[in-house]
């Protein structure tokens, strides 16, 4: 595996496959990675083009009071994983090459969608991921692009990026993968505090217990919520932020039961702030992920 850090070797690279007529398949990480990041590769290995992960803290989508500084950080061990699922190039930039002086002028503004839920406790995120995801889908030229279902705001963000600034990318979304206990993976759990991460299981059991209410039968979303948070106020170091269930494309808030939707939730526990989200509906609507 190679691992490169400057943009002409990684353009090189990607040549060199082109010219192969290899595919060019792209994972986008901010590293540390456990078994979900794992699991998008190997998604990406199934078409036999050339894997690139990126690994890059990008610091523009963290605000000022955020966890930009703590974030894990595992470079090696990132390689080392990579390498391990057969990825032949890994590209982790510095924060000088993504931002040279410091910061950009040009950046992405992605509308309403930005605005509302991680957008609205998050200001400014989403402008931050999509530039950066802008930037490297440039660097990279992707034909697929492999995206877990646990960060499914962002999907659907960068989903209408892609259609309204015509990069003609293919998004993959890949189930989130979860503990067997049903914790979603995410590179921030490895900062809980073992009582924390006992607690942080609130999050997952609510939504599930959302999602088996509405296979029951139940249409009143009002009902559905109030089972959701019936299950979260059980558990005092969940501190939560929102619980919502939306239309899955634009993440706007449902009134009523129109078929498949997404039940989504951000808490913190402790100082650790998770997201989590699973669908609810239709039988469909779980086969396909819901994103087609």
């Amino acid at each position: 595996m190679r691992v490169v850090q400057k943009e002409p070797e990684l353009r090189g690279l990607v040549a060199q496959a082109r010219g192969r007529g290899r595919s060019v398949e792209f994972v986008p990480t901010m590293g540390a990675f456990h078994e979900g990041h794992l699991e998008l590769m190997r998604q990406a290995r199934r078409h036999g083009g050339l894997v690139v992960v990126s690994v890059f803290v990008n610091p523009t989508q963290f605000g000022p009071d955020e966890d930009f500084d703590s974030y894990p950080r595992s470079l090696e061990a990132d390689v080392a994983a990579a390498a391990g699922e057969g990825v032949e190039l890994l590209f982790a930039p510095t924060t000088a090459q993504m931002y040279p002086g410091g910061q950009i002028d040009t950046t992405v503004d992605v509308g309403p969608i930005g605005r509302i839920l991680e957008g609205e406790h998050r200001p400014g995120h989403f402008n931050g991921v999509a530039t950066v995801c802008a930037k490297l889908f440039n660097l990279v030229r992707p034909d697929r692009v492999y995206l877990g279902q646990k960060d499914a705001q962002q999907i659907a963000v960068l989903s209408q990026m892609n259609a309204d600034l015509n990069f003609g990318l293919e998004i993959v979304v890949c189930a989130t993968v979860r503990d067997p206990d049903g914790l979603a993976m995410s590179s921030r759990n490895e900062r809980l505090k073992p009582e924390e991460r006992k607690a942080a299981l609130a999050l997952s059991e609510a939504l599930m217990e959302m999602a088996r209410l509405v296979d029951q039968g139940e249409t009143d979303i009002q009902r559905v919520l109030e089972r959701g948070h019936s299950v979260i106020a059980g558990q005092s170091k969940v501190s939560l932020q929102y619980l919502e269930i939306v239309d899955p494309a634009h993440f706007r808030s449902l009134d009523r039961m129109t078929g498949g939707a997404l039940a989504v939730a951000a808490a913190f526990v402790g100082s650790v702030r998770l997201i989590d989200n699973v669908f609810v509906g239709t039988a469909q609507a779980a086969r396909t992920g819901g994103w087609q």
